[in-house]
C-alpha cells in the first residue's frame, strides 16, 4: 500500500539559516525588535519574544545577533544610517539657509512620524540602554547629523533671517519637534509638509523674505 507524503511544516527550521535566508532574516529581526521594544521596552522584551515575533525558533536568533545589546545597536544604527543620508543630501544641494532649514524640519518630522519608523522611539528612549562601546558608535553618526544642522544654523544666524537667534537654536529645534511623536496624529487635518512650515515659522519667528 502506497503511503502518502506527509505536508511541508510551516515551522521555520531550528539550526543555521538556508542560503540566502540570512539577510532577509536579519532585517526582520531587526523590525520585530524594534516594535517590541518600542512597546514593551528594551527591559522588557525578551530574545523568546522576538524570535517568536519573527517566527523562528529561539536559538535561531543568535546566528545573526550575539545579545540583545547587539539588536539594539543595529536597530540604531540602521535608523541613523537611512535619516543621516538624507539629511547629508540636503546639506550638498546648497539651499538657501531658510530653504535649507525647512527642508531638514521636513525630513526630520517625516522620520520621526512615519508609522514604520519604531527606531525612532528606541533611539529616543533606549539610549540609556546602551553600553560605552555601542553609544560611542551611535555618537559618531548623531554628530555628522547634528554638523549638517549646525552648519545651515549658522547660515540663518549670519544672514540676519532670524528674530532672536542663540547658542541654544538646535537642541531647541529638536526639542519641540522630537515631542511631535506624543501629540501629531495622521489625518488630524494637517500632513507633514505643513507642520514642517508651521513649525519653521514658530521657530524662526518671521516670515520669508519677499523676493
Amino acid at each position: 500500500m502506497q503511503t502518502l507524503a506527509s505536508p511541508p511544516s510551516v515551522l521555520k527550521k531550528r539550526g543555521r539559516p538556508a542560503k540566502g535566508e540570512g539577510g532577509g532574516l536579519r532585517a526582520e529581526l531587526i523590525e520585530k525588535s524594534a516594535r517590541l521594544f518600542r512597546e514593551k521596552g528594551y527591559d522588557n522584551t525578551t530574545v523568546r519574544d522576538i524570535a517568536a515575533a519573527s517566527g523562528i525558533q529561539a536559538g535561531s536568533w543568535f546566528y545573526h545577533f550575539k545579545t540583545k545589546q547587539d539588536i539594539l545597536v543595529a536597530i540604531m544604527e540602521q535608523g541613523m544610517a537611512r535619516s543621516l543620508a538624507q539629511i547629508e543630501a540636503i546639506g550638498e544641494q546648497n539651499l538657501a539657509p531658510r530653504a535649507a532649514l525647512e527642508r531638514l524640519v521636513e525630513v526630520h518630522l517625516h522620520t520621526l512620524l512615519a508609522p514604520d519608523h519604531d527606531f525612532i522611539a528606541v533611539l529616543l528612549y533606549e539610549w540609556r540602554s546602551l553600553d560605552q562601546p555601542s553609544r560611542e558608535r551611535i555618537v559618531a553618526l548623531k554628530d555628522r547629523y547634528e554638523a549638517v544642522w549646525d552648519e545651515v544654523i549658522g547660515a540663518l544666524h549670519r544672514s540676519g533671517d532670524w528674530a532672536m537667534p542663540s547658542r541654544f537654536d538646535r537642541l531647541l529645534i529638536f526639542g519641540a519637534l522630537n515631542w511631535t511623536v506624543q501629540w501629531f496624529k495622521p489625518g488630524s487635518g494637517a500632513d507633514v509638509k505643513e507642520l514642517a512650515q508651521q513649525a519653521l515659522l514658530f521657530i524662526l519667528r518671521t516670515p520669508p523674505r519677499e523676493a
